[in-house]
């Protein structure tokens, strides 16, 4: 998949289809759903392409599976290692932004991978937003701009095992 002129911009969190759904018909905002092919996003012209196919859901669930203890052993990298693959394939890609509809309601460890692991990584390209349509348009218009996710995303992705909730996002200390 090539990547597009437009913002491209996930949206996250609970109510992601009736703020979808608002969205429709802006004239600078091309709204695609999960339905339908992932291709429609590379072909837009409009400014925002806004949709809900998280390219790292499979990743963001087993994390937080591996740490509330419910997944199976090995989910976590096995779906690091999908999502890598999808990303070397160009059959998915990083989106410009993640708009986090309602963060607060989401489970600790939700909140944890949103506004810990994803914001430490790209701080400025996960947004926490009301989910209402207003707030997102409001949102859309003031995105801040700010550093790309990291430069060997496979490598940042494997490392996530590595990452506790309580600690995601915040700086390391140097190595005693």
């Amino acid at each position: 998949m090539a990547r597009p002129n437009s913002t491209v911009v996930v949206l996250a969190g609970p109510g992601a289809d009736e703020v979808l759904a608002g969205l429709d018909g802006l004239a600078n905002v091309r709204v695609t759903r999960s339905g339908e092919p992932a291709g429609l996003v590379g072909q837009s012209h409009a400014a925002y392409v806004v949709h809900d196919r998280d390219p790292l859901a499979a990743v963001a669930a087993a994390w937080a599976g591996f740490f509330d203890r419910q997944a199976e052993p090995g989910a976590l990298e096995v779906a690091i290692e999908a999502a890598v693959a999808d990303l070397r394939r160009g059959t998915t890609l990083l989106p410009d932004y993640y708009l986090v509809l309602d963060p607060e309601s989401l489970p600790e460890t939700g909140k944890h991978w949103w506004l810990g692991v994803l914001a430490g990584a790209a701080p400025s390209r996960v947004v926490p937003v009301a989910p209402d349509v207003a707030a997102v348009r409001e949102a859309l218009s003031r995105l801040p701009s700010g550093r790309w996710w990291p430069d060997d995303v496979p490598a940042w992705l494997r490392g996530l095992v590595r990452v506790v909730p309580d600690q995601a996002g915040l700086p390391r200390l140097a190595q005693l």
